[in-house]
């Protein structure tokens, strides 16, 4: 990266409206998560709805003001995002291949709540996206080129391995190198939160991951699939019910701790 562009980064990121415009989004993600876990766990107990990103954020919608809380969502996001992609740019610390590793991890992360927050935006302008529908489409596209079905393999691949390190992280509580813990007991139930979100996260993740992967060694881009597939899935397996309703259990304490995060997490 050259002097000016991370000149500028710092220049950015030194904002204190930007700091709690991006904060903002810890809180925007963890509503995301929140709402995805109950629909979750409607789902698991025999009731309908769309159990992704998508489904949450049409839940935003239908509420009053969702129009407007929409586009709120997806300013937080957003600026999320940015400063993400910030914190990649500038990668403090450690020798050159730690330096690179950082900018993967933060980049990905950019990508995600940038993602997040478009999506958002284009649900408030009235789009009605099926994120299973587009994973679909683009299995179909990436299985169409030459190589195509190793592509969407590594994909898969990758995807899955994000999962392990958010098995990882929840496991290893290496969440909590980024954070200011909150004293006495509410610490103690913020760590909570965080290892059993993180785990439930990472168990999606590594599902979605598999999916893919079948996809791409069937060659059959209806196999894959996001997280609403990742849950079908889990239902169609032996105390599928019980599976699904952990899952989403987890994905609301994941919520309540992105919660948390906004205000003491280390930006």
């Amino acid at each position: 990266m050259t002097a000016e562009v991370k000149h500028a980064a710092r220049k950015a990121e030194s904002s204190r409206a930007f700091r709690v415009v991006a904060r903002a989004g810890y809180a925007a993600n963890g509503l995301v998560h929140v709402l995805i876990g109950v629909i979750v766990l409607v789902v698991a107990f025999g009731g309908k709805g769309e159990t992704d990103q998508i489904g949450a954020f049409k839940a935003v919608a239908s509420a009053p003001a969702g129009f407007v809380a929409l586009w709120i969502l997806a300013i937080a996001l957003l600026a999320l995002g940015i400063y993400h992609a910030l914190e990649g740019i500038l990668a403090r610390g450690g020798d050159a291949a730690k330096k690179w590793g950082r900018r993967v991890a933060e980049f990905g992360q950019a990508i995600v709540f940038a993602a997040l927050g478009v999506i958002s935006a284009s649900v408030a302008l009235g789009a009605k996206p099926n994120a299973d529908r587009s994973a679909e489409d683009a299995s179909r596209g990436v299985l169409a080129i030459p190589g195509g079905a190793l592509v969407l393999g590594l994909v898969g691949i990758g995807i899955g391995i994000g999962g392990v390190a958010f098995v990882v992280m929840g496991v290893r509580r290496s969440f909590e190198n980024r954070m200011t813990q909150p004293p006495g007991p509410l610490g103690a139930a913020v760590k909570g939160l965080g290892i059993v979100g993180f785990i439930a996260k990472g168990v999606a993740l590594v599902i979605i991951g598999i999916l893919l992967l079948v996809a791409a060694v069937k060659v059959e881009p209806t196999a894959a699939g996001g997280l609403d597939a990742a849950i079908d899935a889990l239902l169609a397996q032996a105390l599928g019910p019980v599976l699904v309703g952990g899952v989403g259990g987890g994905l609301i304490a994941y919520g309540v701790f992105c919660f948390f995060r906004a205000p003491y997490a280390d930006l």
